[in-house]
């Protein structure tokens, strides 16, 4: 994809060479509270299965555990734009090809969605790009590589570890800078939730509800990322190589939890998906690659 060069001015925190390690609230059981929330918000696999194949956001490549999204509730504050905890955030975006890739992306998904937000009259409130290597630390709590890339609404942050693009076409045979742009479009997709309200009303009726009933709002949840992350693509048309669309079905079809389970344990237990289909991870992408359209992404009416 024939992306513009990142505008420096889009917030980038780089944690990278700080050790990492530090939680959001509280010691002992408040450190694994804190875990949770980034666990189960990755991109896109589901329970146990992330435990074989290290990735996580929706969430991420995948997503721990069966208990649903794992979104809370953030009101969404003002940020400074390149406001990153004094990064600087050209060498943070070009210490490596991968960090270029991740920036350029967010950098283009930001601009989208605020033209977007611009045309309907909504108040866009952008996002922070997170890099951390190996251990990190977010408003949700710990940062692991091991979760892979994920969205913490408490701090309205995308977080990432780079080295989760060597996995993504390396493990999991999802190759090319688009199958790399859809990990960093997703994810932003989980920042239009949580500025919708969709992530608060989903983790209110996770709370409400039995296990199953959660992880059918978790799968809802991370579809509709899915679809955003077609939306963004189909309002940059004009920038796809040919190969692009079918290196995202490919990354989508890669983490969906049926293909993940079937993996890892040789058999599916639907009722323990969080993410969705191989299929319909496909389905919801390509529905927002052919329409453009964020109001045909209402993955939460009808059928999925």
């Amino acid at each position: 994809m024939r992306l513009d060069d990142f505008d420096p001015n889009i917030n980038v925190e780089d944690q990278r060479g700080q050790g990492g390690g530090g939680f959001g609230g509280g010691g002992g059981g408040g450190m694994l509270l804190g875990l949770l929330p980034m666990v189960f918000s990755r991109f896109g696999c589901g329970g146990v299965v992330v435990l074989l194949i290290a990735l996580a956001v929706f969430g991420g490549l995948g997503s721990l555990g069966g208990g649903g999204s794992g979104v809370r509730t953030s009101a969404p504050t003002e940020q400074t734009a390149g406001a990153g905890h004094g990064t600087d955030t050209k060498s943070s975006c070009t210490i490596d090809a991968a960090s270029k890739v991740a920036c350029n992306a967010f950098s283009s998904a930001d601009k989208t969605w605020a033209a977007l937000f611009q045309q309907s009259g909504e108040k866009f409130v952008a996002p922070k790009l997170v890099f951390y290597s190996g251990s990190g630390r977010s408003g949700c709590g710990a940062a692991q590589s091991a979760m892979g890339p994920f969205y913490c609404p408490q701090d309205q942050g995308v977080y990432l570890d780079t080295s989760f693009f060597d996995e993504l076409g390396n493990r999991f045979g999802a190759k090319g800078d688009f199958a790399q742009d859809y990990v960093i479009a997703h994810e932003f997709g989980h920042h239009i939730q949580n500025l919708m309200g969709t992530s608060a009303k989903v983790a209110q009726a996770e709370r409400s509800g039995s296990e199953a009933e959660g992880n059918k709002m978790s799968v809802r949840l991370e579809l509709q990322a899915d679809c955003y992350a077609g939306v963004w693509a189909a309002q940059n048309r004009d920038r796809l190589d040919p190969g692009d669309i079918q290196e995202g079905m490919t990354a989508a079809h890669a983490i969906g939890d049926d293909t993940l389970q079937k993996q890892a344990q040789g058999r599916v237990v639907p009722d323990s998906f969080t993410h969705g289909t191989s299929a319909q991870r496909e389905h919801w992408l390509k529905t927002g690659l052919d329409s453009g359209d964020p109001a045909q992404c209402d993955t939460f009416s009808g059928a999925i």
